[in-house]
């Protein structure tokens, strides 16, 4: 081939290579935040309408989970709920949660490493994150709460909304059945499984760490737990004792909670 010839082929051959790794960055991902602008816009236009907002909280989870428990397994949990849904984006988790107060120091702010805000602030914080969305486009806007403390913040939070919205394509859910299946619906699993109620646990013991285990096994010190004494509640550990607890027994409530979630959200979302 003629020298003359020999670049412009050089050139459609880099542009055709080129081209795959082009359209390879655009992530398959439901985590809004690794997505571009346009990128969700160009969601938005294709029906991802629906924006889950994960709560978790910055809390105490006794001496063998880390203090980030409630984010990561609300970050975990909403993924795979959006992935079911298929028409679901994530929004960041929201870490700052109430968790008691600081002058003196009370409920989980009395241990390391809980973070507490205003129950106002955490309102007006979730309220402002769904506006945002409301605006761009979103028309269901969902929270989920990973936390006891707050949930009634959260029906406060979308009644309020609501009422904004009046009218409008935007509508707010916080449903209960996320909630329920991680706590008394969770706790009915493990009943049939022959764990007792005094190993199950209100806070940091067999449910929460099996849960944990399911979704970030590296949160959880396994090893430390295993050759401990029960932990109580001078611990941080409430009603429970984990030293039983496992990956196995977590993923039931895992499949519990994302199958319960997704039905709920379809129902409360259905003819929108």
């Amino acid at each position: 081939m003629p020298s003359r010839l020999l670049k412009p082929a050089f050139a459609l051959a880099a542009l055709l290579a080129a081209a795959p790794a082009g359209l390879a960055q655009t992530p398959a991902t439901v985590q809004l935040q690794d997505l571009t602008w346009t990128e969700l816009r160009a969601q938005l236009h294709a029906g991802r309408t629906t924006v889950i907002i994960p709560i978790g909280g910055t809390e105490q989870s006794g001496p063998y989970i880390a203090v980030g428990k409630h984010n990561r397994r609300a970050t975990v949990l909403a993924e795979r709920i959006a992935e079911k849904l298929g028409n679901a984006l994530v929004a960041p988790t929201v870490a700052y949660v109430p968790e008691g107060g600081y002058a003196p120091p009370t409920s989980h702010m009395r241990f390391p490493g809980t973070i507490t805000i205003p129950d106002a602030t955490f309102e007006q914080l979730l309220a402002s994150a769904a506006n945002s969305f409301a605006v761009h486009g979103f028309r269901n806007i969902v929270f989920l709460g990973d936390h006891g403390g707050y949930q009634k913040d959260l029906q406060r939070v979308v009644a309020r909304l609501n009422r904004q919205w009046a009218g409008g394509p935007a509508r707010a859910f916080a449903p209960a059945e996320y909630y329920e299946a991680s706590s008394a619906g969770y706790a009915k699993i493990l009943h049939a499984h022959g764990i007792r109620d005094d190993e199950i646990g209100t806070h940091a013991g067999l449910a929460d760490t099996s849960l944990q285990l399911a979704v970030a096994p590296q949160m959880v010190r396994l090893e430390r737990l295993r050759q401990a004494p029960k932990p109580g509640a001078a611990d941080g550990v409430y009603g429970g004792d984990p030293r039983r607890s496992s990956a196995a027994l977590g993923q039931l409530g895992v499949d519990a909670i994302v199958s319960r979630t997704v039905a709920a959200i379809r129902r409360d979302t259905a003819g929108r």
